[in-house]
C-alpha cells in the first residue's frame, strides 16, 4: 500500500487546526500544537497563502484561513444544490419575464454558466451550460465580483478586454462599477459584451450569507432596456426577487 505524502498531511492538519479554535494563530503556536520545527511549518504556510488557503493579518502576522478555501468549498455546493434549489425559480422567472435566464459561479478567472432557462418563444437558442463568460464586462461577473473576494482579486488580475465600446476596462471606473452594484445590490451589461444585447443579475447567498453565484436575465436591448436606455425596473425587481427566493432555499433568510 502506498505511503501518504508527509508535507500534504501537515498542510491539511494545518487548515484544520486554523478552522477550529481561535480564528487567528501565531507562527510558534501553529508549530507548537502540530508538534513541527518553525521553519516547517513556517514552509508549510507560505506555500499555503502563495495558493489562497492561508491569509496572514499584515498588523500582527498570524495566519487564519483564506478566501480560495471559501471558493473550493463552494463549487460543491455550485453544481449540486444551487442549482438544484434554483430550478424552479429560475423557471418562473423565464415565463415571467419572457427573457432568457442564466445561473453561474466562478470557475477559473470566469463566470461558469451552470443552468440555462430558455426564453419562453420558439426562436431558435443555443444551451449555453458550461459556457464561460468573462468577469468584467457581463451582469453576472460583475455580481460575483462585487461580492465575492474571490472572484474581485480574479478580476483585478485578468487582462479587462473592451469587447464593444461601452466596455469597462479601467481599474478605476470597474472598481466604480463594483461600489455602484453593492450599493443597489445589482449589476447592468447594457452592449458591454455583445452589442445590442442587455443583461441583468443579482446574487445569491447561503446559510453563511456568502456569495455562491448570481442568477440573471438577457435578452435584447429593445426589449430588456425602456427607451432611455435604462433597464426596466420590472425586469430588475423580478431578477432580484428570483435571487432572494434561492438565497432562502439554501438558507439564507429574509434579506
Amino acid at each position: 500500500m502506498p505511503k501518504n505524502i508527509q508535507s500534504l498531511e501537515r498542510a491539511a492538519a494545518m487548515l484544520r487546526l486554523l478552522a477550529g479554535g481561535e480564528r487567528r494563530l501565531g507562527l510558534s503556536d501553529i508549530a507548537s500544537s502540530l508538534e513541527l520545527a518553525k521553519g516547517t511549518a513556517h514552509g508549510i504556510l507560505r506555500t499555503l497563502q502563495a495558493e489562497g488557503f492561508v491569509e496572514q493579518d499584515p498588523a500582527s502576522g498570524r495566519y487564519q484561513l483564506g478566501a480560495e478555501l471559501l471558493r473550493l468549498g463552494n463549487s460543491y455546493l455550485d453544481v449540486h444544490e444551487l442549482r438544484a434549489r434554483a430550478l424552479v425559480w429560475t423557471d418562473d422567472l423565464a415565463r415571467s419575464s419572457g427573457e432568457s435566464v442564466h445561473l453561474g459561479v466562478l470557475h477559473q478567472h470566469g463566470v461558469l454558466v451552470i443552468h440555462h432557462v430558455f426564453r419562453p418563444d420558439d426562436s431558435r437558442q443555443v444551451l449555453e451550460v458550461g459556457a464561460m463568460h468573462p468577469l468584467h464586462s457581463t451582469a453576472l461577473g460583475k455580481v460575483l465580483s462585487a461580492y465575492d473576494p474571490v472572484a474581485h482579486s480574479e478580476a483585478l488580475e485578468v487582462e479587462r478586454e473592451a469587447f464593444t465600446p461601452r466596455t469597462v476596462t479601467s481599474l478605476e471606473d470597474f472598481e466604480a462599477v463594483l461600489d455602484m452594484t453593492r450599493a443597489r445590490g445589482w449589476a447592468a451589461d447594457v452592449e458591454e459584451t455583445w452589442d445590442g444585447v442587455a443583461s441583468v443579475a443579482a446574487p445569491i447567498h447561503d446559510r453563511r450569507r456568502m456569495p455562491v453565484g448570481a442568477v440573471a436575465i438577457t435578452g435584447a436591448v429593445e426589449r430588456v432596456c425602456n427607451g432611455g436606455g435604462e433597464l426596466r425596473s420590472e425586469l430588475v425587481a423580478a431578477v432580484r426577487d428570483c435571487a432572494r427566493a434561492v438565497s432562502r432555499d439554501l438558507g439564507a433568510g429574509r434579506f
